[in-house]
C-alpha cells in the first residue's frame, strides 16, 4: 500500500514539474522571436509579400508591411516623411539601384548601422562605407543577341558597350529609354570609365543605331527573338526568369543568347547594380529594421531559391558564402565592374541624364 501511495505521489510531482518546465521552455523560444512590425518602402515590383519576406516573418516573428513605388517616387515620399519631423511611415528603404541609395544617404534620409554580422556577410564593395545601406543581390546589365541575325565576326567584335556605337549596328539595336533608372545608371558607368567626352560619343553612336526604344527588358528580348532587332541591353535575370518559366518562356530563352560585356584582361567588367536596403533616419521600429538588414545578409536570406532575395529573382548574391542559383550559374562566370564604386553611382546620375538628352537618346518608347 505504501509503495502504491509513493508511486502515485511521485507521478503527480513529475507531472507538475513538467507542466512548470514546458511553459518556461516555450517562453524561451518565444523570446528568440523579435516580434513587432516593420514598414518597408520597396522599389521591387514582384508582389507585395514576396516569399523572402514571408520567410523573414517566420524566422523573426516580425510582421512586414510593404509599400511599393518607383525608386524616385519612394525617395520623394521619404523626403516628405522626414520633412514633417515625425516618425517616418517607413522603417526600411529597399531600392533596386545603388545610385538612389547613395542619393538617399547624401540627403540624410538613411541612418548608419553596422554590426559584426553585416560586416562579415557583405563584401565591402557591396555596402556603403559608413553602413547607411547594404546590397543583398546583384543584377548585371549586358547584351543579348539573336544568333541567327548576328554573324560570328560581328559577335567577335562586340566585346564592350562602346562597340554598340559601331555603325554596323545601325537599325539593329533595341534599348531601354533614358527615362528608366536602368539606362541612367548604366550611362553613369560609361562616364566613370570613359570620361564625359568619350561617353558622349558612345551614347551618340548608340542613339544613331537604335531602331526602337522599349520600356521592358522582357519585351526587348522578345524583339531580339523575333528579329525586330538583333541586339539589346538587358538585366541578366530576365533571361533567368525565362529559362525557368513555362514552355513559351523557355522557347523565347532558347532563341537568344547572352554575352557578358567588358570582360578580359583590359576590360572594366560588366556593369551591374544591386537590390539594397538601408534604415530610414527616423524609423519607428529600429530593432526590427536592424533585424531585416542582418537577416538578408545571411546565406538563408540570400538563398538561391525562392526563399532568398537573390534566388527569387535569379540574381547573384552579395554574400560570398551564399550559393548561386543553378540557372544563372549556367550563364558562365562574369567579371563585374567593381572599380566603379556602388556608392558613387548617385553622383553621376544627373550628369548621365543630361548626356543622354544632349546626344539624342530617346526618353520614351517608340
Amino acid at each position: 500500500m505504501l509503495n502504491v501511495r509513493f508511486t502515485t505521489i511521485f507521478a503527480i510531482l513529475i507531472s507538475t514539474l513538467l507542466l512548470v518546465i514546458a511553459p518556461i521552455g516555450a517562453q524561451e523560444d518565444d523570446e528568440e522571436l523579435i516580434g513587432g512590425v516593420l514598414n518597408v518602402y520597396s522599389a521591387r515590383h514582384y508582389g507585395q509579400m514576396e516569399t523572402p519576406f514571408i520567410e523573414f516573418e517566420e524566422a523573426t516573428g516580425i510582421e512586414v508591411r510593404v509599400s511599393q513605388g518607383s525608386p524616385r517616387d519612394l525617395l520623394a515620399r521619404l523626403r516628405a516623411d522626414i520633412e514633417r519631423g515625425n516618425r517616418s511611415v517607413a522603417d526600411v528603404y529597399l531600392a533596386i539601384d545603388a545610385g538612389v541609395l547613395a542619393i538617399a544617404t547624401e540627403e540624410g534620409l538613411l541612418q548608419p548601422y553596422t554590426s559584426d554580422t553585416l560586416e562579415a556577410n557583405i563584401l565591402e564593395t557591396q555596402r556603403d562605407p559608413d553602413g547607411h545601406w547594404y546590397g543583398f543581390s546583384q543584377r548585371v546589365r549586358t547584351v543579348v543577341y539573336n544568333p541567327e541575325g548576328v554573324t560570328e565576326e560581328e559577335l567577335e567584335n562586340l566585346n564592350e558597350y562602346a562597340d554598340l556605337a559601331d555603325p554596323v549596328w545601325e537599325g539593329r539595336l533595341c534599348m531601354r529609354p533614358a527615362s528608366h533608372i536602368y539606362t541612367v545608371s548604366w550611362t553613369s558607368s560609361l562616364i566613370h570609365n570613359l570620361g564625359e567626352e568619350e561617353a558622349a560619343e558612345v551614347i551618340s553612336g548608340i542613339a544613331a543605331n537604335v531602331t526602337r526604344y522599349i520600356n521592358s527588358d522582357t519585351s526587348q528580348i522578345r524583339a531580339v527573338a523575333t528579329g525586330e532587332c538583333d541586339v539589346a541591353v538587358v538585366n541578366h535575370y530576365y533571361m533567368g526568369l525565362l529559362a525557368a518559366g513555362n514552355e513559351d518562356d523557355q522557347d523565347l530563352f532558347e532563341s537568344v543568347q547572352l554575352k557578358w560585356m567588358n570582360q578580359g584582361e583590359d576590360g572594366t567588367g560588366t556593369f551591374y547594380n544591386i537590390n539594397g536596403a538601408g534604415i530610414v533616419t527616423n524609423a519607428a521600429n529600429l530593432e526590427q529594421a536592424q533585424a531585416f538588414l542582418e537577416y538578408f545578409s545571411t546565406v538563408e536570406g540570400q538563398a538561391p531559391d525562392e526563399t532568398g532575395i537573390p534566388g527569387v529573382n535569379y540574381e547573384f548574391p552579395t554574400n560570398p558564402e551564399a550559393e548561386v542559383n543553378e540557372v544563372i550559374a549556367g550563364f558562365g562566370e562574369v567579371m563585374l565592374d567593381t572599380d566603379y564604386p556602388l556608392w558613387e553611382y548617385g553622383a553621376l546620375q544627373a550628369e548621365a541624364v543630361t548626356l543622354l538628352e544632349e546626344n539624342g537618346f530617346g526618353f520614351s518608347e517608340n
